[in-house]
């Protein structure tokens, strides 16, 4: 695999850093997330992430808390960091109600937050547990009805929206977002399917996961390999309109210690365009005290 050429224009200069955490189980406290977030910027990291779940599975009886709340004690726990959701499954939220957290988020950081959006998984606990339709073909035609309506209540301007599921009578949303054109928003998807790829495309970043029935049943920790990473990366630019920066992103996992093995495999993403690379901090990692130790140890930055 070549690295990409320098004249390449998705990306966003160097590579940074994030943490991605669950906000349940052991994370399920929201003064917690908030003290991991500030000495994961203490400790030089870039981003601090939070799921999106309501349930997580079924049969998982830990604590789970929102989100969208425990961020807002993370921006104002830190001052630097990037925060966002890693994803918000908009199909079971209402896209008016998003825009409005999301924009007094970007206003309560002085423009931090980025908004991370899917589908959602699994899609019984999440959705048809609660009266959703769980059809991942309706899920995915919501998602791409409620990200026109966001961003067009995000604009200060007259809005109105006519759609399939969603709609929304002429009105006006301020106070706007800091951030500008708009709030960063990356779009979530399990490769080989390629519609969330094309929906990615089409706005600021790319979030691939991998779900196999490996991770499934064992929750181990795997990642995408490299040459199927390249070519998400190259369907995505295949697909883009915008020349405007543009994110790649990835989950994966370093031991903190700066040798050759954390350095090698954070590098072989580097190559393939990587923007961020997020730590996975997730129970089978360890205890929490472990995964704080790993936070400490700051990002796998790699030497070039």
């Amino acid at each position: 695999m070549s690295p990409r050429s320098a004249n390449t224009p998705a990306g966003t200069g160097r590579l940074k850093y994030g943490i991605s955490v669950p906000p349940h189980g052991d994370y399920g406290d929201p003064k917690l997330l908030a003290q991991l977030a500030r000495e994961a910027e203490d400790a030089h990291w870039d981003g601090f992430f939070l799921w999106d779940h309501l349930l997580f599975m079924r049969g998982f009886d830990g604590p789970v808390v929102d989100p969208w709340i425990s961020l807002a004690a993370v921006a104002t726990a830190t001052r630097r960091i990037t925060f966002g959701t890693m994803v918000t499954p908009l199909a079971r939220r209402r896209p008016w109600k998003v825009a409005k957290e999301a924009a007094t988020l970007d206003r309560l950081s002085d423009g931090r937050f980025i908004l991370g959006v899917g589908l959602g998984y699994p899609r019984d606990s999440e959705f048809e547990d609660f009266g959703e339709d769980g059809d991942e073909r309706v899920r995915a035609d919501k998602l791409d009805e409620a990200l026109d309506i966001i961003v067009g209540l995000w604009s200060g301007e007259p809005f109105s929206y006519k759609g399939r599921h969603f709609q929304v009578a002429e009105c006006t949303f301020l106070p706007r977002p800091v951030q500008r054109p708009r709030i960063p928003i990356w779009v979530g998807g399990y490769w080989p399917n390629r519609r969330p790829f094309r929906r990615a495309a089409r706005w600021d970043g790319v979030l691939p996961g991998r779900l196999s029935l490996e991770r499934r049943k064992k929750w181990e920790p795997t990642m995408i390999p490299t040459q199927t990473y390249a070519d998400i990366v190259s369907y995505v630019e295949e697909h883009r309109t915008a020349d405007s920066p543009y994110d790649f992103a990835i989950g994966g996992y370093t031991d903190g210690d700066g040798g050759d093995a954390d350095q090698a495999r954070v590098s072989a993403y580097a190559d393939t365009g990587l923007t961020w690379w997020f730590e996975n901090l997730h129970g089978f990692r360890g205890s929490l005290e472990q995964t704080r130790e790993r936070i400490r140890l700051g990002p796998p930055r790699i030497n070039r």
